[in-house]
């Protein structure tokens, strides 16, 4: 069983993973997918870091717009990488957090359980401030850019919506469930598959 998880900004999509992980005892793969993907791709972690789930629209109007056999732009080398990754990844129960990778194990025909997260600004907001990544930017500008840029993303390499519930298995909104009420329903709900 491969699980994947898709979250907007601010959704606990990290935190989930790492308690679902624990729970049903296999491993994980968020922030340590950087490094894997640096290994395979020699793109450093800081290009993979900024360039492996976001892409403004004007990174995305160049990569289109320059977008041939003759050039091939970092973005697409580091999903390339990613998507080896994934499938390489996928060869054994786990848990991979955003890459696109409930699309792309889908293109392979490997079966996997498709989680999104998403959660109202309110809550949203308490999340990336214990976070602490925006600085001075205003909080609610921020979580709308890294919606937008990782929306960009998605639609770029699959030619689809993020959050399109036809894309993922269960959907949930954990600003009314919480994050320890998702986790449990998510063990309930995979516990026996990751078993067999």
């Amino acid at each position: 069983m491969v699980i994947t998880i898709s979250r907007v900004y601010g959704a606990y999509g990290h935190s989930v993973a790492r308690a679902l992980s624990e729970k049903l005892g296999i491993e994980y793969y968020d922030k340590d997918f950087v490094k894997i993907t640096s290994n395979v791709s020699g793109y450093s972690e800081d290009d993979i870091r900024r360039e492996g789930e976001d892409m403004s629209d004007g990174r995305k109007f160049i990569n289109q717009f320059l977008g041939t056999n003759a050039y091939n732009s970092s973005y697409d080398a580091i999903f390339e990488a990613e998507r080896e990754v994934v499938l390489d990844l996928a060869k054994k129960p786990c848990i991979i957090v955003g890459r696109c990778a409930n699309i792309t194990l889908r293109e392979e025909g490997i079966p996997s359980f498709d989680i999104f997260l998403y959660a109202d600004i309110a809550h949203r907001r308490e999340r990336v401030k214990e976070l602490g990544e925006y600085g001075k930017t205003d909080i609610d500008r921020y979580i709308e850019k890294r919606d937008h840029w990782r929306k960009t993303y998605y639609r770029a390499y699959t030619g689809r919506e993020m959050g399109d519930y036809r894309d993922y298995t269960i959907s949930l909104d954990i600003g009314v469930l919480g994050k320890d009420r998702c986790v449990e329903l998510l063990y309930d709900l995979l516990k026996d598959r990751v078993a067999d």
